[in-house]
């Protein structure tokens, strides 16, 4: 349900569109924000369709990368974001260098309906420390 609000300043009027909500609770998602780069190692083995979302820029991706991962750099995502309309039910691990800007878009897309997003925690170096070491560090 919309509801539109008008109020009136002076000779103007403001419109507002506030989108209420079915429930007054928030929805709760069971899935943690992040999972740890053992978890995706175990699912990138196990092929089991998860998407491996980079987040960070072209000349970050160009030093460093993990195989079969899908660049789409946060700085483009908002434009970009129809062409991960296939994984909405799916899920989708987000990574950046650290950790920090994939956490922003993992929230960014839950709110965007990606109910399964989650961030890797520590990012691609915690991958290139633990997981894979020929990835390089930076």
């Amino acid at each position: 349900m919309v509801a539109l609000v008008v109020t009136c300043y002076g000779p103007g009027l403001f419109y507002e569109a506030r989108k209420r909500e079915n429930s007054l609770m928030p929805q709760h998602n069971p899935l943690p924000l992040e999972i740890s780069c053992q978890s995706v190692k175990e699912k990138l083995d196990a092929a089991d369709g998860m998407l491996l979302l980079d987040c960070r820029e072209q000349d970050e991706y160009a030093v460093a990368k993990i195989d079969g991962a899908t660049l789409l750099p946060m700085s483009e995502l908002m434009v970009r974001v129809g062409e991960l309309a296939a994984h909405r039910d799916g899920e989708i691990v987000v990574h950046c260098h650290h950790g920090g800007r994939s956490l922003r878009v993992v929230n960014w897309l839950r709110e965007q309906g990606f109910a399964k997003a989650q961030s890797m925690a520590g990012g691609i170096d915690r991958w290139a420390e633990s997981i894979d070491t020929a990835v390089p560090r930076y």
